[in-house]
């Protein structure tokens, strides 16, 4: 068969993998990642940043690793003084699951959730020296979630209310994205007032948006914790979370089941999907798609592989010869060399004896004193035992003496 056959054959090929792929829904993608944003400040806004600490804890679960997440919360409530539990945020009125813990990695905390940051994060335009755990290192292989949070109206919402975002600015961010070849494949979801309408400028393919209210619609929060005095989640985050608790890595639950769970009833608005830019099937799309990890791994040729180790370990050995050589060369030329000084016992200072001199004049210097210090305690004992010797003597001389008076 001559080259074009060949080649026409590997198209072929190629195609019919390609149709397979999509009529049984499978994707192509080989990395996973999550950004997730609460743009809003101020206590009373406690509820977005349980909205995004939950999300970052169920794609967390779902096997998304910290270093494919960027958290992006503009206000720290754990430790705002209001709250009554330090170090705690809650996302149910029962507070059976703490949401902060001590697992929660923040890429960009406070003043850093601005909008430029946060097309930049998207775009990948950073300085040089931007570290890479604060950049969304995907490629065309990469399937991304971005997840909301926040205040909005009509085709923006606010950033920490001093700025907005605009519906065109994140359809610009996300063309960008596609012609860097930054995704496979992108799920956006936005929970704020109005939120339907900050996807309708999207035109990039391969794009899926969901939003939790349409025009002229506001967000719902979904009930209150008391003691906190302040609403702890949103209804449509609310519903959504309580989807996700019902899967696990292994699920086969699609999109599909996501966006038909939600009801006017549940969220007390409408929820909004676009899927005009998004070629697949909702049915045949995961849920772990986006929201777990993906693990492709790609053999290698045993015999390549067999070799490229063996060459190492060869390289290896002859780089571990050649420096002893080297260094026994150099060893054997310091041995000849007369011009170098020998070191002898005689100009030298042995340091133990040294050591072992000072030791003893040290001991013999201590002794001295402690000698010294036991004669002056004991003279007076002696003294007062000398004195009494001295008068038991007088009383014996006495008394001899008067024996031989009697005598007489």
């Amino acid at each position: 068969m001559k080259l074009w056959g060949y080649q026409a054959l590997f198209f072929l090929l190629c195609l019919a993998s390609n149709v397979i792929g999509e009529a049984i829904g499978t994707a192509t993608h080989t990395n996973n990642w999550a950004v997730l944003v609460s743009t809003s400040r101020f206590w009373f806004n406690y509820r977005h940043m349980a909205n995004v600490l939950s999300m970052y804890r169920t794609v967390k679960r779902l096997g998304i690793p910290d270093s494919q997440i960027i958290l992006m919360l503009s206000d720290d409530v754990a430790c705002n003084p209001r709250n009554l539990f330090p170090g705690s945020v809650f996302n149910n009125a029962d507070r059976a699951l703490d949401l902060y813990g001590e697992s929660v990695e923040v890429d960009y905390r406070g003043y850093e959730v601005t909008v430029e940051n946060f097309i930049r994060l998207l775009t990948d335009r950073w300085d040089e020296d931007h570290p890479k755990s604060k950049r969304l290192m995907t490629d065309e292989n990469s399937n991304v979630f971005i997840y909301l949070t926040g205040h909005g109206g009509e085709d923006f919402l606010k950033f920490q209310d001093a700025e907005e975002i605009a519906s065109h600015d994140i359809a610009d961010a996300l063309a960008q994205m596609h012609a860097k070849k930054r995704y496979n494949e992108l799920f956006f979801m936005i929970d704020t007032c109005q939120a339907n309408t900050m996807f309708s400028k999207f035109y990039s393919p391969n794009v899926i948006a969901v939003g939790s209210s349409e025009l002229d619609e506001s967000s719902y929060s979904h009930h209150s914790d008391v003691e906190l005095g302040v609403a702890v989640v949103d209804r449509f985050t609310y519903y959504t979370l309580g989807f996700m608790e019902e899967i696990d890595k292994n699920s086969t639950l699609t999109l599909r089941d996501l966006f038909d769970s939600y009801t006017f009833e549940k969220v007390h608005s409408h929820v909004g999907v676009r899927t005009d830019l998004y070629p697949r099937n909702l049915s045949d799309v995961l849920i772990t798609d986006f929201f777990g990890n993906v693990q492709n791994l790609v053999p290698d040729d045993d015999r390549v592989t067999a070799g490229a180790i063996k060459k190492n370990e060869q390289d290896s050995d002859n780089t571990l010869l050649k420096l002893a050589k080297a260094k026994h060369d150099e060893l054997t030329k310091q041995k000849n060399d007369t011009t170098i000084p020998q070191v002898t016992k005689s100009n030298l200072i042995n340091n133990d004896e040294a050591i072992h001199q000072g030791s003893v004049e040290t001991y013999n210097i201590k002794l001295v004193k402690v000698l010294g210090t036991l004669l002056l305690l004991l003279i007076p004992s002696l003294l007062k035992y000398f004195s009494y010797a001295k008068t038991n003597n007088s009383k014996l001389t006495n008394f001899s003496l008067y024996n031989e008076h009697t005598a007489l």
